[in-house]
């Protein structure tokens, strides 16, 4: 992309909106890890809930969420700089190039969150690694008795699910002005959508109709 086009927003592609399948095609051509697909479908669908509370289009938020960690498997060293060279070449929006470089703002890129759609993708991505933790640590395996209540328990644990950083998620429900009980909470009704595909569906000895322990 020569400065001109970026200055103007994007690429002589930009004009287009990418469709799912395009992005899906990409996930899996750079990423073959189970966990990290699975990782990925989490954020879409967590970025699909969240996105009619702030007026955004679940299918542009979904396909970002999607591609977010594009890179990841491939070019850890140059995470979400090389995502946008990767979507850049294949005539992707900036709105969307910038909008994954923001997820890394701190960590592996200067570029803040501003947009809401920035500022949850911000949120959900470590959230959603806390919540799968979690979901698999319970009889059931699964999301669909899950309740923010058990997530932040586990929160207070630092020696659980470690490698989440507390810290990204706090700033990113600062931004929202969302308590963390409400981005949990919406983070995981997103996630129950997708449930089946990332391997946390009911089963064990939880029972539909009957409460969940906390």
């Amino acid at each position: 992309m020569t400065n001109d086009q970026r200055e103007k927003g994007g690429s002589a592609g930009s004009g287009r909106v990418p469709t799912r399948e395009e992005a899906m095609e990409l996930l899996k051509q750079y990423n073959k890890s189970e966990s990290l697909i699975a990782h990925a479908l989490s954020v879409e669908a967590a970025m699909r809930h969240f996105a009619p509370r702030y007026g955004g289009d679940p299918d542009e938020w979904g396909i970002i969420g999607l591609v977010h960690d594009l890179d990841y498997e491939l070019y850890p060293e140059l995470h979400c700089v090389k995502t946008r060279e990767i979507l850049e070449e294949h005539g992707w929006p900036e709105k969307y190039i910038r909008a994954v470089m923001s997820h890394g703002w701190g960590i592996c890129t200067d570029v803040a969150p501003e947009s809401y759609l920035e500022k949850v993708l911000y949120a959900v991505d470590e959230l959603t690694g806390l919540i799968t933790a979690a979901a698999l640590v319970r009889p059931s395996r699964s999301l669909m008795d899950l309740t923010a209540k058990s997530v932040k328990k586990k929160w207070k644990d630092k020696r659980f699910a470690a490698g989440v950083d507390r810290g990204i998620i706090e700033r990113g429900a600062g931004m929202l002005n969302l308590e963390i009980t409400d981005l949990i909470t919406g983070t995981i009704e997103g996630m129950r959508e997708v449930a089946g595909q990332i391997g946390l569906e009911q089963h064990g000895e939880s029972q539909p109709g009957v409460t969940p322990k906390s």
